[in-house]
C-alpha cells in the first residue's frame, strides 16, 4: 500500500500545532503540560528557569501563580523524571509508577544497582537514617533535607556530600517521597501517598502498557516520528518492546506509517502519524495554518533532540553553558528564534534582576532568514513580551544583525 506522504513543512506545522506554538487558539496550561507531555526542570535562571520559559513561549505573559496553583493545592502536576527532572501528570501516574518501581529493581536498572552498591557499603549507617528520614516525614509532615538530620557524619559521592541528600533522592526516584512543595529553589519532602490527590489513578501497568502510552503520547508531541525520534522524547530509552508495540498499535489503525520527503528525497527510518491528528493534518495543508514569532529555552520540547532539530529545521543548536567564554559561539544561554515554521535566529539575552533589566547582548540572524516587516515586527513583539514576563523595566540592545537593523528595537 502506498504510505501517505508528508513534506517537511507539513511535519514542522504540525510538531509546532501539536506543542502550542502556532498561532491558533491558546489552550489551558493544564492542556499544555498534556500535550507535552513533560516540562523540564533546570535551576539556570540567566533569562529564567527553563519550564517558565517553556510555557511563557506558549502562552505569552500567563499569571505564574496558575502553575503554583495546579502543583500545590490541586496536586494535578508532579515533579518526576521524564526525559529529565520534569512537570508530569498526575493523571498518568500508572506510567510513572511503573518508572518508579523499575529504579526500584536491582535486576533491571542500573540506578537501583549503584543505589545498592553505595547502601550495602555502609548498611549500618543508612539503614536507620533511611528509616529515621521516613518516620520524621510520617510525623512532622513535609520537611527540607537540611530539617531532616543525618547523624552519620558519612559523606557521600552522589549528593552534595551528605546521605540525607542521596537517601531522599533515591526515595523520591522510587516513589516513597515526593517534593510536595518548592522554597525559592529548595525541595520540601513529603510522604508521595500523603501528596497524591485522591483522584490519582492506582491501576498498575505492565511494561507493553507502559510503552504502547508513551509512544502514543511521544508521537503526538512531535507530530510525526521515528523509532528513534520517539527514544529520545517523554520517557527518554525507556520504551520497552517499542519494535513490537508500533506494530500492534499500527495494525490496530492507531497510527500510520507515512513518508516524509524533504527535497524530493524521502528521508531514511521508519516514520509514524497517530490517526488521531490526520484531520489536523489534513487541515494544515488545505492552508488553514497560522504561525508566530516566539523564543524558546534551550531545553523546549520542540527542539530537545538535537539531532531531529537539524533534520526538519536545518538548525544545528548545542549549549554553550559548559564551554569556557572564548569558545563559545553565540552566547552563554541562547534561546532559538522560531517564526511562522522556521528557526529563523538566535537571542543571547541575560536578565539582570536587581536592575530590572533584558539585556539582549546579540540577536543573531539564520542563513535564509527573511528581511521583511513581518520578521521584524514579530521579534519586537517576542523581546517585549518576553520582557513583560520578566517584569523587566528596560530593554537594552546589543548587536543586532544589518537585515534587521533597527526595527527590531522598536
Amino acid at each position: 500500500m502506498k504510505l501517505r506522504r508528508l513534506t517537511g513543512r507539513d511535519v514542522r506545522r504540525l510538531a509546532i500545532s501539536r506543542q502550542h506554538l502556532d498561532g491558533g487558539v491558546r489552550p489551558s496550561l493544564l492542556d499544555v503540560i498534556r500535550d507535552l507531555g513533560c516540562v523540564q526542570l533546570d535551576p539556570i535562571r540567566h533569562v529564567e528557569r527553563t519550564h517558565w520559559l517553556v510555557l511563557w513561549s506558549r502562552l505569552g505573559c500567563f499569571d505564574r501563580a496558575e502553575l503554583d496553583k495546579l502543583r500545590w493545592e490541586e496536586r494535578a502536576v508532579l515533579e518526576y523524571w521524564a526525559h529529565a527532572a520534569s512537570l508530569v501528570l498526575t493523571e498518568e501516574y500508572p506510567l510513572h509508577r511503573w518508572h518508579m518501581d523499575l529504579l526500584a529493581d536491582d535486576t533491571k536498572s542500573r540506578f537501583a544497582r549503584s543505589f545498592k552498591t553505595w547502601y550495602e557499603a555502609d548498611k549500618e549507617t543508612l539503614e536507620p537514617l533511611q528509616a529515621h528520614i521516613l518516620d520524621r516525614l510520617r510525623t512532622e509532615g513535609p520537611l527540607l533535607s537540611r530539617e531532616i538530620e543525618d547523624d552519620s557524619g558519612q559523606p557521600s559521592r552522589w549528593a552534595n556530600g551528605r546521605n540525607t541528600n542521596r537517601l531522599l533522592d533515591y526515595l523520591w526516584s522510587v516513589g516513597q517521597v515526593g517534593i510536595v512543595q518548592r522554597r525559592g529553589n529548595q525541595r520540601v519532602w513529603g510522604l508521595l501517598d500523603e501528596f497524591l490527590p485522591d483522584w490519582t489513578p492506582r491501576e498498575r501497568w505492565d511494561a507493553a502498557q507502559v510503552t504502547s502510552f508513551a509512544t502514543q503520547k511521544a508521537i503526538r508531541a512531535l507530530g510525526v516520528a521515528t523509532p528513534g525520534q520517539i527514544k529520545k522524547h517523554f520517557t527518554r530509552n525507556v520504551y520497552p518492546g517499542l519494535t513490537a508495540v508500533l506494530g500492534k498499535l499500527t495494525a490496530a489503525g492507531i497510527l500510520e506509517q507515512v513518508e516524509v520527503v524533504r527535497q524530493g528525497r524521502p528521508l531514511k527510518g521508519d516514520w509514524y502519524l497517530h490517526t488521531a491528528d490526520i484531520p489536523l493534518l489534513e487541515q494544515i495543508r488545505a492552508g488553514d495554518w497560522h504561525g508566530r514569532t516566539t523564543f524558546l529555552s534551550p531545553f523546549d520540547n520542540l527542539i530537545c533532540d538535537r539531532a531531529r532539530t537539524e533534520l526538519l529545521w536545518d538548525f544545528h543548536y548545542r549549549i554553550e553553558i559548559y564551554l569556557p567564554q572564548a569558545k563559545r559561539r553565540y552566547g552563554y544561554y541562547v534561546l532559538p528564534l522560531l517564526h511562522d515554521d522556521r528557526l529563523i535566529g538566535r537571542l543571547d539575552a541575560k536578565m539582570d534582576r536587581k536592575s530590572h533589566t533584558l539585556h539582549v547582548h546579540n540577536l543573531y540572524a539564520e542563513e535564509g532568514a527573511r528581511e521583511d516587516t513581518a520578521v521584524t515586527r514579530g521579534i519586537h513583539r517576542a523581546v517585549q513580551s518576553l520582557a513583560d514576563f520578566l517584569e523587566a523595566k528596560t530593554v537594552v540592545w546589543g548587536n543586532v544583525p544589518p537585515i534587521w537593523g533597527e526595527a527590531v528595537r522598536g
